[in-house]
């Protein structure tokens, strides 16, 4: 008891966190008849969330991508939740969440097949904030205010608030005007705030694309000359970035929009060369067109699929390479792909899944060559087959192989086995030895034959 007293005596008086603001911000509190948005419209389980927060007596809204979609009328892909809870309390709240993430920890909460993203109200980055030579942040664990994290937001479209209970719109930063006028605006100081985080570079790219907006000048006017902090960036968050990218529905306008900023060169490598490249770059585009399809289709694409096209030229010209020094074949291409995934992987974190994916597309497509024999009933049966026949079509259709090549396997993989042993072609490899009919083992004799009876 007695220490207890002195230690109550004697502490030194708390100073204030370096997060309070000191001077309250502005926030606009929008009704449902201005910004139309109905609990509705949002998912079941980012309601649940937010629900289940607010009767533990914490603030929670739906943040980000979401809202800015849903203004739009588009349908959100995920939804992400902010509160003034912390991790761990969101994590005694519900009995199947996570912590993950050391720089930038939130809770994933799970709801059958939905996860919700939920992170805390971030503090405003003073002088003790932990950053490396480039300005880069690399801890940033430290809680704030609501008003602190929406001025820690990237672009006034994500610095959204949503109340599903309310239905109302917290706009600290006049985002939802900037909506209004198809503009992409940075909150802060642009330059500042790409050197914290330069993945935010390729984000304004991305979401100037998906959105069909235009970036703020003052946004957009850094980027050419500070796309090298790029290097800086994790390859593991570098590819997460780029798969968002790539699988937005708008990844044609995204490469565009890369080239043109100048952010393409050394992002995945060799890219920039790829571009250069009349059929290298018809290639890429028409296998980036073809992935847009689909994403606007509502159907599956494959990351595997995609880097398999993006660096498959590369590994062609290596492959070649390799073949004139004499190098077999097979063992040759083997080698190649080896090289180019290996320069690849400086850049972007290929999972070993999808980088077995992106080589069984690639090891297949000499095989296409072989329509003889038994050789093309064997391929068909490929667990990798349909996925190595599309690459085969984007082949033909960009002019590296001839078209007649594609109509034949298209021919063959529709029709059935009776029609596929009469398509064959013959045989006419030389190396292939004929097969040597038995020789009776008395000299003279005649050969024993089974149809004596007949």
């Amino acid at each position: 008891m007695i220490r207890k007293l002195l230690r109550r005596v004697f502490k030194k008086p708390a100073r204030a966190p370096h997060h309070i603001p000191t001077k309250a911000a502005k926030v606009a509190e929008l009704p449902v008849s201005v910004h139309g948005i109905r609990r509705e419209q949002v998912s079941t389980a980012a309601r649940r969330t937010c629900e289940t927060l607010q009767k533990a007596g914490f603030k929670a809204y739906v943040v980000g991508g979401a809202v800015r979609d849903l203004l739009i009328g588009a349908d959100p892909k995920d939804y992400d939740v902010a509160t003034d809870a912390t991790p761990d309390q969101v994590r005694q709240l519900f009995r199947r969440s996570r912590i993950i993430g050391r720089r930038f920890q939130i809770v994933h909460v799970m709801f059958g097949q939905e996860t919700i993203e939920v992170s805390t109200f971030r503090a405003a980055h003073d002088k003790n904030t932990i950053t490396d030579e480039h300005g880069r942040v690399l801890h940033d664990n430290v809680w704030g205010t609501q008003a602190e994290d929406a001025a820690r937001r990237d672009f006034t479209a994500n610095a959204l608030y949503y109340d599903p209970h309310k239905e109302v719109v917290l706009d600290y930063h006049r985002g939802v005007d900037d909506i209004k006028k198809k503009t992409l605006r940075m909150i802060g100081d642009p330059r500042t705030r790409y050197r914290e985080d330069p993945v935010r570079m390729l984000r304004a790219v991305r979401l100037a694309a998906k959105l069909g907006i235009k970036i703020d000048p003052d946004t957009e006017a850094p980027i050419r000359e500070m796309a090298e902090l790029l290097e800086n960036v994790p390859a593991a968050r570098l590819f997460d970035e780029m798969l968002k990218l790539l699988t937005s529905g708008h990844a044609v306008a995204c490469i565009k929009r890369l080239r043109d900023a100048h952010l393409h060169h050394g992002l995945l490598p060799l890219l920039d060369v790829i571009l250069e490249q009349p059929m290298g770059e018809k290639f890429v585009m028409l296998s980036l067109a073809n992935t847009d399809a689909r994403v606007r289709a509502g159907k599956t694409t494959s990351p595997g699929f995609l880097f398999a096209t993006l660096l498959w030229h590369e590994v062609l010209a290596n492959w070649e390479i390799r073949k004139k020094r004499g190098e077999l074949p097979t063992p040759a291409l083997f080698e190649a792909m080896d090289e180019i995934l290996d320069q690849q992987a400086e850049k972007l974190a290929i999972t070993r899944r999808i980088a077995g994916d992106i080589k069984d597309i690639w090891l297949l497509q000499p095989r296409f060559d072989k329509r003889s024999g038994r050789q093309p009933m064997r391929l068909i049966d490929q667990p990798r087959f349909r996925a190595a026949y599309d690459f085969l079509l984007l082949r033909a259709q960009s002019g590296e192989v001839p078209m007649e090549l594609a109509d034949w396997w298209t021919a063959f993989h529709d029709a059935d086995f009776a029609e596929r042993e009469t398509m064959l072609l013959p045989d006419t490899d030389p190396k292939k030895k004929r097969r040597r009919r038995r020789s009776n083992s008395k000299k003279g004799a005649a050969p024993e034959s089974s149809g004596e009876a007949a």
